[in-house]
């Protein structure tokens, strides 16, 4: 125990950029989830294909791989991302939004057809019947999933600890160097900080979920 009350602020650390690579991340995810769940659902073809593409492509790409192309591959075709917190941002963003998107779209589509009907019988376009009559109606019913793919965003912020991302992962292995013999006390402390995000917002998820089920 002693251990982790004296490197409390190394843990910190690490966890403050932990959240912050959430925060971040989690900002652009829903921004860019929502512009693809938006072209999932569009009447132009070339936008659904696009969407399609993208996020079938990020779905089933492994995250660690998404990092590498980053690092490695980007470079090949003049692009070359700083190692560390942003191209951690920009990776995480990449991938997350992925699942985003579909958690949107599955909302999108469980409001009923005679509503997107009802919305264009009065004139509305695409946009005006997507933001202002269809997505109300469907947030309720994915804020519960997109808290989920937020808390699975947190998780996988401990891929960026290989790619110069001094986080909470890479804090924790940090203090195993110093400290060899003490690895599984230190990764009791890592896994602990991990918890006072994820328990809190899946117990968010839960409630959200039981009234959205109570309103239905």
């Amino acid at each position: 125990m002693d251990i982790f009350v004296d490197n409390l602020p190394a843990y910190w650390s690490g966890f403050r950029v932990t959240l912050l690579l959430t925060l971040y991340s989690g900002a652009a995810s829903l921004v860019v989830g929502a512009v693809l769940a938006a072209f999932r659902v569009a009447p132009l073809r070339p936008l659904r294909i696009f969407a399609t593409t993208y996020v079938e492509v990020f779905r089933n790409t492994p995250l660690t791989l998404v990092f590498f192309g980053m690092v490695l591959v980007a470079p090949q075709f003049g692009i070359i991302p700083p190692l560390g917190f942003w191209t951690a941002v920009l990776c995480l963003t990449l991938y997350t939004s992925a699942f985003v998107s579909e958690a949107l779209r599955s909302g999108i589509n469980s409001v009923g057809v005679g509503q997107a009907e009802a919305a264009r019988a009065i004139g509305l376009t695409f946009g005006q019947s997507l933001t202002l009559v269809i997505l109300p109606q469907a947030v309720r019913t994915v804020i519960p999933p997109l808290i989920n793919v937020i808390i699975a965003l947190a998780k996988n912020t401990s891929v960026a600890a290989g790619f110069a991302t001094v986080e909470l992962l890479a804090s924790g292995r940090r203090l195993t160097q110093a400290y060899p013999g003490e690895g599984m006390l230190i990764f009791a402390g890592v896994a602990a900080f991990y918890l006072l995000f994820t328990i809190p917002a899946g117990l968010l998820a839960t409630s959200i979920e039981k009234k959205v089920a109570f309103a239905r």
